[in-house]
């Protein structure tokens, strides 16, 4: 905890958390356009003695790489769909676990993307655990998950309404 909050520190970062340490949660993480936003979001997160999991795409799980993101959480994504429907299984997870936190990007990328995902709605929605808006804001080298969203169940204006909040702020490559 002290070491991750030394490491932002000297990075000159600061985060700010005032959301409840829920049981169970999906951390919605945006903007992503950076390899560095999972190195800062992970110390980030550790910095208030919280831990939780992510999402990656499943390339990266090669050996030994593969031994460490699962042990601090990585949850591999299978893109050819060869492991099955990935909502259901994170669905399933959160129903039979009784402490899951999991961050997730919705933009899926990277890239410049104006489609996001919306798959963390839907995993919200059906295993009924709230959304923590987590943002990191590269032009104030700021972490902050201050809002927590409920689904509404209508995933259009859920994610219209996600997009807005994330709107002001800039990723590494905007």
């Amino acid at each position: 905890m002290r070491l991750a909050s030394l490491i932002l520190k000297l990075m000159g970062w600061k985060v700010t958390v005032s959301v409840p340490d829920f049981p169970k949660c999906i951390i919605c993480v945006a903007p992503h356009t950076s390899n560095l936003d999972f190195i800062i979001g992970k110390l980030a997160y550790a910095s208030i003695g919280r831990k939780a999991g992510f999402l990656m795409k499943s390339t990266w799980f090669f050996f030994p790489l593969g031994i460490i993101f699962r042990a601090i959480g990585g949850v591999p994504v299978y893109r050819d769909k060869r492991k099955g429907d990935l909502t259901r299984q994170l669905i399933d997870r959160f129903n039979s676990a009784s402490r899951l936190a999991l961050a997730i990007t919705p933009e899926g990328t990277r890239s410049l993307t104006s489609k996001w995902h919306t798959g963390f709605l839907h995993i919200a929605l059906r295993a009924d655990v709230p959304v923590q808006l987590g943002v990191i804001d590269y032009a104030r080298k700021e972490v902050r998950i201050e809002n927590v969203f409920i689904p509404t169940g209508d995933i259009e204006a859920d994610l219209r309404a996600v997009k807005n909040f994330y709107r002001p702020f800039k990723g590494k490559y905007p």
